[in-house]
């Protein structure tokens, strides 16, 4: 009868004990939540983080500059960058690894009105081009203009402080190099003064990764990483798969996004999130390097296996 016995009461107090607490990961986000971070916020939302038995927290930071620095110093474990400003981080001696992408494609735009005077790339000699931060959308710009013969010398340059499409607007600026495709484009066509937009990667710019995510080498072991990827992998399939119930899931947990310009920006969004999150292109991120050193903007190119990791 005690044999018998002794398999229920097992059964009895494994079913009385706690559940294991999720791991937890602290994800600072490259700026505030918008369609961009879809994924993270789909696999939060819908459970994929909790299925991994991790528990999740995705920060906003104060400066969209500070995360990859906090993450490096031990503030944070994961911090969303863009693949350009990766390799000036490296640069500056930051302890950094990549190990995965949330945006493959490049957002990044030269945007001008439509009804304006620039109808092509060489219509900019002479013109005054907005930007909102330095180094790497000027070397965007130089090899843009130099497929159609031009130099930096030949166009202004004016920082508008992230203002791009009130400097558009009001006439301020004639083009601007910072507008995202699926933001600023979008705002100036809901505003009524729908804009043109030539794209870096088709007009002498090589291809790059738009966000990735990266982590400090100390935890380029550590498993969460890979099971983060999991849910953010599964998170972009269901996006993929049920674009609108994700939307409304996104929506309803980021009320005050429910607005034109962010449900447009989620469409378009959309296509370009990484089906693959853990898979990398060394030459990508090769030819994007010798890029940037041919700008003047990197000393060497760094070999890609210096600064990626491949998470399981």
């Amino acid at each position: 009868m005690l044999n018998r016995l002794l398999p229920a009461a097992l059964a009895i107090a494994l079913a009385a004990a706690p559940a294991a607490a999720a791991d937890k990961l602290t994800v600072l986000l490259d700026w505030f939540v918008n369609p961009d971070h879809a994924p993270l916020v789909i696999a939060k939302e819908g459970g994929h983080f909790e299925r991994h038995d991790l528990d999740v927290e995705l920060v906003a930071p104060a400066d969209p500059s500070a995360p990859p620095r906090l993450v490096a110093a031990g503030q944070g474990d994961i911090a969303l960058t863009y693949q350009p400003d990766l390799m000036l981080q490296l640069k500056e001696g930051l302890p950094l690894v990549r190990f995965g992408t949330l945006i493959e494609t490049p957002l990044n735009a030269l945007i001008v009105l439509k009804d304006g005077p620039v109808k092509s790339l060489a219509d900019l000699k002479g013109k005054r081009i907005g930007y909102s931060v330095a180094s790497i959308q000027s070397a965007y710009l130089s090899g843009m203009l130099e497929t159609v013969g031009l130099t930096m010398d030949d166009v202004t340059m004016v920082n508008v402080n992230f203002n791009l499409v009130t400097a558009l607007l009001a006439g301020q600026v004639d083009a601007a190099i910072d507008g995202y495709r699926n933001f600023e484009l979008t705002q100036l066509g809901i505003e009524g003064k729908p804009g043109l937009a030539w794209f870096p990667e088709e007009h002498g710019v090589p291809v790059y990764d738009e966000l990735i995510y990266v982590t400090r080498p100390e935890l380029k072991d550590d498993r969460r990483l890979g099971r983060f990827l999991a849910a953010v992998e599964e998170a972009t399939i269901y996006l993929t798969n049920h674009p609108d119930e994700a939307k409304a899931m996104f929506l309803a947990s980021h009320v005050d996004l429910d607005d034109e310009l962010n449900r447009t920006a989620f469409d378009l969004t959309l296509p370009r999130f990484a089906k693959r999150p853990a898979a990398f292109d060394p030459g990508r991120y090769d030819r994007f390097a010798a890029f940037l050193k041919d700008k003047g903007l990197l000393d060497t190119v760094p070999p890609a296996e210096s600064y990626t990791i491949t998470v399981r």
